[in-house]
């Protein structure tokens, strides 16, 4: 299917980046989403975790009465299938009518009073941040006379997932000096966030004023013989990793270099993000750089499921799996406490292994400790 090909999702994602230096852009990613998808309209919506109504940072054109009325008449609990989608796995698609029959839902009242009289169907929602203070929430709506949301339609807005957080979660540190799209290196000197721009290998090709001050201090970032280096050996490989990643094609990074836990031991928290620089206008001003490594030390700490998954590209099964394995317990209580069957189980171990260059329990329990902090909230 053409609209929702390879090519078509690169230059969604490479537009998706360009947004962190030119917020601007957002209501066109929206747009394109909307297109790719079919859709009616598409939105990003970021709440807090102790607010029950989201706010919508970015659509794609539609009425806006019609959905000022969306934000302030109905909350996460009217709206049909958005729950699901808030307490379901991060990067997972919820379809309406994946949960619900069609009959149910038309007779749901947030159907019979907002949906229908606008002519539309279902909607397929994905939660794209989930930090302690925040979630993130993509949500493409279907007009009536279109076919059900496909399982096709539902991969895509899968991949686009990861590139909408890590450049939601980047923006949010440029916030207090905002970046334009013709942005030169030395701009970066003005940002509180350390900002470090790389080669494929990890190179430091130019550093900004806050990440000389952090290779100073030692830390939580280091300079190693030109190259950038994390203190824990286990986020040294990820963020090499990570940054190899952006150096190819924007698609191939997923949830890689989001939120990497930088800091040794006894060390305030800190978190990596790696924006890949190597397509787009917006980004262009940074080259010949192929990543810019941005590190803060005052974003919230990332849940330990989240670690996993950045740091081996786990899935949220598997990052589950390994929290309890990792901490000491057994297969059979693993599976018990899951809710999963032995084979289930047996399944994501191996694939765990696979991941995280492991052959045994054992490997792994040394493994979270080897990780050490941003784990111990598990």
């Amino acid at each position: 299917m053409e609209r929702l090909s390879s090519e078509v999702l690169g230059s969604i994602i490479g537009d998706i980046y360009d947004c962190v230096l030119n917020p601007e852009g957002w209501a066109g990613v929206m747009t394109r989403i909307t297109t790719a998808i079919d859709a009616a309209y598409t939105t990003i919506a970021l709440a807090s975790t102790a607010d029950n109504h989201g706010r919508f940072a970015a659509q794609s054109p539609w009425d806006p009465m019609q959905m000022r009325m969306l934000q302030e008449d109905y909350d996460f609990d009217s709206i049909p299938g958005l729950k699901a989608a808030i307490v379901g796995d991060i990067d997972t698609p919820v379809a309406t009518l994946s949960h619900m029959s069609e009959a149910e839902l038309q007779q749901t009242a947030f159907f019979q009073n907002w949906a229908k009289p606008q002519g539309l169907r279902e909607a397929c929602i994905t939660k794209f941040v989930h930090t302690p203070d925040r979630i993130g929430l993509m949500g493409c709506t279907t007009r009536a006379d279109r076919a059900i949301i496909s399982v096709e339609d539902q991969r895509f807005l899968a991949l686009l997932s990861p590139h909408l957080r890590r450049a939601s979660l980047i923006g949010d540190l440029l916030d207090q000096a905002r970046v334009t799209a013709n942005l030169y290196r030395q701009s970066l000197d003005h940002l509180a966030a350390a900002v470090v721009l790389t080669g494929a290998n990890g190179a430091i090709l130019h550093a900004n004023a806050a990440a000389e001050q952090m290779f100073s201090a030692q830390g939580p970032i280091l300079s190693r013989n030109g190259q950038l280096q994390a203190q824990n050996p286990v986020a040294a490989r990820a963020l090499l990793e990570a940054i190899a990643s952006a150096a190819g094609a924007d698609a191939s990074l997923g949830s890689r270099g989001i939120g990497l836990p930088v800091s040794a031991p006894g060390q305030p928290p800190a978190v990596a993000y790696v924006l890949p620089l190597t397509e787009g206008t917006a980004r262009a001003a940074f080259r010949l750089a192929c990543a810019a490594v941005f590190v803060s030390m005052t974003s919230t700490a990332p849940l330990p499921e989240a670690v996993l998954t950045t740091l081996f590209d786990l899935t949220p099964a598997e990052a589950r799996v390994l929290l309890r394995i990792g901490s000491g317990l057994s297969a059979s209580k693993t599976a018990l406490s899951l809710g999963i069957g032995e084979n289930t189980l047996k399944t994501h171990l191996n694939r765990i292994f696979a991941k995280t260059n492991t052959r045994r329990q054992a490997d792994l329990v040394k493994l979270v400790s080897d990780i050490g902090t941003p784990l111990s909230a598990s």
